[in-house]
């Protein structure tokens, strides 16, 4: 017992150790990107045609003998002199029919929203309407509601340039990830891939009580009747709660409008009351229109045309690559003081 003790306090000790310097980086990082305009990128572009073609071939070297090999190459020659020989006329070259995947991983404050809005703009600048598509992988479980009404506007670009739009889900894009997949022309899932929760949630912690408990007194002065409803240190109303309830209740209304516009598909009374669907029952209310995984949408897509990975990516200033490095160090440390802790519970 005594032991347990002596180890309670030292975990105590080296997770606020571990606390304090993630505050302290922060606070660097923080005062370092003080008074920055915003950082400045670049758009990055992969083409999945020669990712896949390399990965074949560094296969096929290990698992095919020599004169396979050889064979193989001596074809590979007589296809390649047959394309020079049929050159295709200008007009057959400008036709060349293109997909451009962006992906988009949304947190709760939908962070990517700015890499999203720069990626889709430079691939409006060269899409062409009627032979290009453009595919977003999205995984994202919601969350702020302005967040991704925003990322959900970015994805309507797609649409109001007359460029068929594709949403691939693998893993869940639920609530306002639904709220931007709905979007597209045509929604792909895997048989597993979580989708739906058309709903909306709040919650807010109160502490009124422990404070009145210890004579604290909070004073809390507004200027129009709903400047605030909910507070998480005054003495909340029923008039203060009801209003709440209607914000989130019209919020909830708008929200099923923009899914019945953008998909009409989908019965709205039926889907729209916050549960979720895995992937086969999804297709079933018709959220989304296939099950197939986004590695075999573009797999397959590359038999037929260019298919291109665009992302952009910031560039970071020294302050921020620091302390990013600092950051997962730390990160690192806690996972073996938390696996640490958990194997020592199973020991004798």
């Amino acid at each position: 017992m005594e032991f347990l003790a002596e180890y309670g306090v030292f975990l105590a000790k080296a997770v606020t150790v571990v606390i304090a310097l993630v505050l302290a980086v922060a606070g660097v990082v923080a005062v370092s990107s003080k008074g920055k305009l915003g950082t400045e990128g670049s758009i990055e572009v992969t083409k999945i045609n020669k990712r896949i073609s390399e990965m074949k071939e560094a296969l096929e070297d290990q698992i095919l003998d020599k004169e396979m090999i050889k064979e193989k190459e001596k074809l590979a020659k007589k296809e390649q002199k047959l394309k020079k020989k049929c050159k295709a006329t200008k007009k057959e070259r400008d036709v060349k029919k293109r997909m451009y995947i962006v992906d988009f991983d949304g947190d709760i404050k939908a962070s990517e929203n700015e890499p999203l809005r720069n990626a889709i703009t430079a691939v409006l600048s060269v899409a062409d309407p009627k032979n290009d598509e453009i595919v977003i992988r999205l995984e994202s479980g919601g969350g702020m509601v302005h967040s991704y009404g925003l990322a959900s506007a970015q994805l309507n670009r797609i649409k109001n340039a007359n460029i068929p739009l594709t949403v691939c889900v693998d893993k869940v894009a639920a609530s306002g990830g639904y709220m931007m997949a709905c979007v597209a022309d045509k929604i792909i899932a895997s048989p597993f891939a979580v989708l739906g929760s058309i709903g909306v949630v709040a919650q807010v912690p109160n502490f009124n009580k422990l404070l009145k408990k210890n004579s604290i007194d909070i004073e809390l002065l507004t200027a129009g009747e709903h400047k605030r409803t909910l507070t998480m240190f005054g003495e909340n109303t029923d008039q203060g709660r009801e209003k709440f309830k209607h914000d989130l209740e019209d919020t909830h209304e708008l929200f099923k409008s923009f899914v019945r516009d953008h998909r009409p598909v989908v019965n709205i009374s039926e889907v729209a009351n916050g549960d979720v669907w895995f992937g086969k029952r999804a297709l079933d209310v018709k959220l989304v229109d296939e099950l197939k995984t986004s590695d075999e949408y573009i797999t397959q897509a590359c038999e037929s045309l260019d298919v291109f990975e665009v992302k952009y990516k910031e560039k970071k200033s020294l302050q921020e690559k620091f302390g990013l490095s600092v950051a997962a160090g730390v990160e690192k440390s806690v996972h073996k003081l938390i696996n640490s802790v958990q194997q020592s519970r199973y020991m004798s």
